[in-house]
């Protein structure tokens, strides 16, 4: 029978009573820790004087009854507070803990407030996977159980072990059953008031150990950093602001509180190297999160603690299980991959017209022409300059970068001028959209002077955009959408209501490294959304459900796939959205700076980010452009943007600049149908485009350090020159053979993995694929409408240990769904192994019905990575309707220069939609 509350606190009672006369320990440090521990259970004061006392932010809480649910995936806790405290404000009494396997690889561990209702993230904001009971307040348990000292939960199918640990104060912890290790462990230090579950309406602490020496921490953005793992006392805030990412160090336009977790092997090898699990707090309140190297403690003003594990193991699997549950990548247009020119400061359409001509007089690739607020009338949305970009002029304009294959993007700000003459504020003021204040449109500054900024949680207010959106494209069929300023961004520090802690919470999140006011350059916490939603609880989503409306309104405008780019992000906002890493400047610093800002919003499920090439704020000079574009050539999203007051960096304006960029980007085309495979696999699976070393080789735990290379996909490695006057770069390579993609016979192999100096000439970066890879390239080309017309060229590159793989995907490139039930799109599989002395690689087709009606074609495979031959013997070419064997037409070539030698199969005239096999002799 269940035990009632009554017999639950008399047992706890007494319980304490004698834990208050029992004082043995069995060493000092156990007896120092037991008297903390009692001495705040027995209600003795830890000091006498109120102002350090004040100090104590809260004692913790203790077990009240724990209850299991019939499914045994379920586990149930009362928690109750120790002590109060009034730093901060008031402390909740009394909690309630739920955790639970969502799946065989997800387990949430929920901590609220056992009586009242707290605001957390809606289902409808944040769309996510969820089998859990919808409203735990006042959950009524199944089965009450006795209170051990631990309270398990475990599913058979799942490696994780939750363990609800009945001390006083209480603590749980995540650990894995197949090695026993811990992975997130809430167990107090009584030393160290920072480690206490702290409840309060606007302050919630809670903290974990962290194995120092094996765990290598990843994530937990938006920030600008100078390495990718983070590092040990150091502070993440999280709150969006309108902070240059120039400056280091500081919270900046996104917030997500997810990160991975990259375990070194433990010393008695029940846990290998490369382990990985994930966390996220799904909260949506400013926060803290100090990573102290051996702890990790989140300091929150608002919500609930709301957590979510991923089990892994390994890196690419937690973002599939992270991705599973906040949704995956939106699929981006294929002509979004290729190259964007932008600057804030275009004098009209005639200099924009002359970028374009720039370009093209240069031979230099150029896919979208952007421009800034410069085409607007008085910097309002959805209007046209009527001298300097008149709609005539813009229509012809727009009208020509069409016809040649090329796109055109502009940039929308949310706030929309206050003006009576202006239509857009006109059917908003009609439709009542406008995020409020004291029951009245809350009125900002930006650059077009006094706004109103839009309630996109209003189901009016998205329908607003999208209309506007609709009616704008009218004018002028622009083909996707930048948003900027959208944290939000105010010009002007709202005063605080002072009859209110909304607007100044008694904690200080460490807003811009100085404690800033949260009200300060946004909109007040006061504000009020739809359904009475507060700023202060929501003021990290606008960008999401901004990113979210644009992604609509462009569906409903085009029936196509939207392109949007969203400066503020939040968990999610990568369904609806590109991004970029913002207001950066052009320094080397900023330069090497971008490799971990693109890698960590590929953890984050945004896997389409590039950074501003040659940087936005401040003159860049010939190398640094030139340098950059080297490495921005392999950002997934690659745009040169500048801004106003600085000397113009279009990419044909240096000769040398001009010489690496038709270099770098005739590779990026080349490899366009590879990045446009790796979106199809973000989309499906959630996996990043650019990775980490350690995605493909998790193992290897010098790759856990390396900040300034990356992978592109599982294979491509870019070994990036990020000093000035460099003509050499240390690259790390793990181990295995890997081919020059400029040069195929230029090779590094290694064994184990080490730094290897590289050549890196003025007009030069290192690009390397792996063996073990099979790469399908296109010919370069102006336009990705005209690369898409040349020939595929198969690149095999033979693994010395086995099989080769790879993958092809292809469809139209703007059709809304990628995949799915369509059909409208095929999936090439390429396999390839070397049996003895014979070398063959193969195709099996997924709808190939569609490649075939494309005519897409095969003229060329090339192996690379073949040990030393004497020649080729005899080879054979077989498809469904017919058998090839040394047909004049195809010819074949073998290059023994280097460690390795190269065969070329040409004149092939194989269609993609058709499998087949070649085999070679050698």
């Amino acid at each position: 029978m269940p035990l009632t509350d009554h017999m639950t606190q008399k047992m706890e009672k007494e319980r304490n009573k004698n834990s208050c006369r029992n004082t043995k320990a069995t060493s000092p440090s156990q007896s120092n820790l037991q008297l903390l521990v009692l001495l705040l259970v027995c209600g003795v004061p830890l000091t006498s004087g109120k102002d350090v006392k004040e100090e104590v932010v809260g004692y913790g809480y203790k077990i009240g009854s724990v209850n299991s649910g019939l499914t045994g995936k379920l586990l149930t806790a009362d928690l109750s507070l120790i002590k109060r405290s009034s730093v901060y404000g008031n402390d909740i009494q009394h909690l309630n803990l739920i955790a639970e396997f969502e799946t065989k690889n997800r387990l949430r561990v929920r901590i609220t407030d056992s009586k009242n209702q707290r605001w957390e993230i809606p289902q409808h904001i944040v769309p996510r996977q969820n089998h859990s009971p919808k409203n735990y307040l006042h959950y009524s348990p199944l089965n009450h159980r006795l209170l051990p000292d631990n309270n398990l939960l475990s599913d058979p199918n799942s490696d994780l072990l939750f363990t609800l640990h009945n001390t006083i104060p209480f603590g749980f912890s995540v650990t894995r059953k197949s090695s026993g290790d811990v992975l997130f462990d809430t167990s107090t230090d009584m030393s160290n008031p920072d480690t206490f579950l702290v409840f309060k309406d606007q302050y919630i602490q809670l903290s974990s150990r962290l194995p120092i020496k094996r765990s290598s921490l990843y994530g937990l953005g938006e920030h600008t950093k100078s390495t990718f793992k983070l590092k040990p006392d150091d502070t993440f805030t999280l709150w969006n602001a309108d902070l240059a990412s120039a400056n280091i160090d500081v919270n900046l336009y996104g917030s997500h509180p997810f990160y991975i977790d990259v375990r070194s092997a433990s010393a008695d090898g029940k846990v290998q190297a490369g382990t990985t699990h994930g966390v996220l707090l799904l909260n949506s309140n400013g926060m803290d999160i100090v990573y102290g190297g051996d702890r990790i403690t989140y300091k929150v003003i608002g919500g609930i603690i709301d957590l979510y594990f991923f089990a892994g193991p390994s890196p690419d699997m937690v973002i599939e299980q992270y991705t599973e549950l906040i949704g995956r990548p939106a699929p981006m247009p294929y002509w979004s991959f290729g190259f964007h020119q932008c600057r804030y400061g275009y004098k009209n359409i005639s200099d924009v017209e002359g970028v374009v001509a720039g370009y093209a007089k240069a031979r230099i690739p150029l896919e979208v022409m952007w421009t800034d607020i410069d085409y607007m009338d008085a910097y309002k949305d959805f209007t046209f300059h009527p001298v300097n970009f008149p709609l005539e002029k813009m229509k012809k304009f727009v009208n020509t970068l069409h016809q040649n294959g090329q796109k055109y993007v502009v940039i929308l700000d949310p706030g929309i001028s206050v003006n009576s003459t202006y239509e857009t504020y006109i059917r908003g003021m009609q439709a009542d959209i406008f995020i409020k204040r004291n029951g009245i449109p809350y009125m900002g500054e930006v650059w077009p002077g006094k706004v109103y900024f839009p309630d996109f949680i209003n189901p009016a207010g998205r329908e607003f955009w999208g209309n506007e959106i609709k009616i704008f494209r009218e004018l002028l069929p622009v083909d996707g959408l930048w948003i900027d300023m959208n944290e939000i961004s105010n010009f002007i520090d709202p005063t605080p209501n002072p009859l209110s802690t909304v607007d100044d919470p008694p904690y200080r999140i460490n807003n811009a490294g100085i404690r800033r006011p949260i009200n300060n350059k946004t909109v007040p916490a006061t504000s009020l959304h739809f359904d009475v939603m507060k700023e202060y609880n929501v003021h990290n989503l606008y960008g999401l459900l901004e990113s979210k409306a644009t992604n609509v309104g462009l569906i409903n405008s085009t029936g196509k796939r939207p392109f949007v780019l969203s400066r503020s992000t939040f968990i999610g906002s990568g369904r609806y959205t590109a991004h970029w890493t913002g207001d950066n400047a052009a320094t080397w610093d900023d330069l090497a700076y971008t490799i971990p800002s693109i890698l960590n919003f590929g953890l984050f499920g945004i896997p389409m980010v590039g950074a501003d090439i040659c940087g936005f704020s401040g003159n860049t000079n010939e190398e640094l452009c030139r340098r950059w574009i080297q490495l921005g050539s392999f950002y997934p999203f690659a745009r040169d943007h500048s801004s106003i007051d600085t000397t113009r960096q279009e990419l044909y304006l240096w000769d040398s600049v001009a010489a690496s960029a038709r270099k770098v980007l005739g590779l990026r085309y080349q490899l366009l149908p590879y990045f446009y495979t790796l979106m199809y696999e973000a989309h499906i699976k959630g996996t990043p485009i650019a990775r980490p070393l350690f995605f493909s080789f998790p193992q290897d735990i010098k790759t856990y350090e390396v900040n300034s290379q990356f992978l592109i996909g599982k294979g491509v490695m870019v070994s990036p020159v990020l000093k000035s006057g460099a003509t050499s770069v240390d690259a790390y390579f793990p181990a295995g053979n890997w081919f020059d993609l400029f040069n195929y016979s230029n090779t590094v192999s290694v064994s184990p993995g080490k730094y290897i100096k590289l050549a890196a000439p003025a007009d030069h970066i290192n690009v390397h694929v792996h063996e073990g890879n099979i790469l399908a390239l296109q010919g370069e080309a102006m336009t990705t409408e005209e690369a898409r017309k040349t020939a595929f060229h198969l690149l095999v590159v033979l693994s010395s240990s086995g099989n080769s793989t790879g993958e092809l995907f292809l469809d139209d490139g703007e059709s809304v769904e990628m995949g799915g039930e369509r059909k409208s799109w095929s999936l090439v599989k390429f396999h390839s192994e070397i049996v003895g002395d014979m070398a063959t690689v193969r195709s099996n087709i997924i709808n190939g019905e569609f490649a075939f009606s494309q005519k897409w074609m095969v003229s060329k495979v090339t192996f690379i990575g073949l040990k030393k031959t004497n020649g080729i013997k005899w080879y054979e070419l077989q498809t469904s309707k017919e058998t090839r064997s040394g047909n004049r037409r195809i010819r074949a070539s073998l290059n023994n220069n280097g460690d390795f030698d190269v065969l070329v199969m040409s004149g092939l005239s194989l269609f993609l939609g058709e499998e087949f096999k070649l085999n070679v002799k050698l």
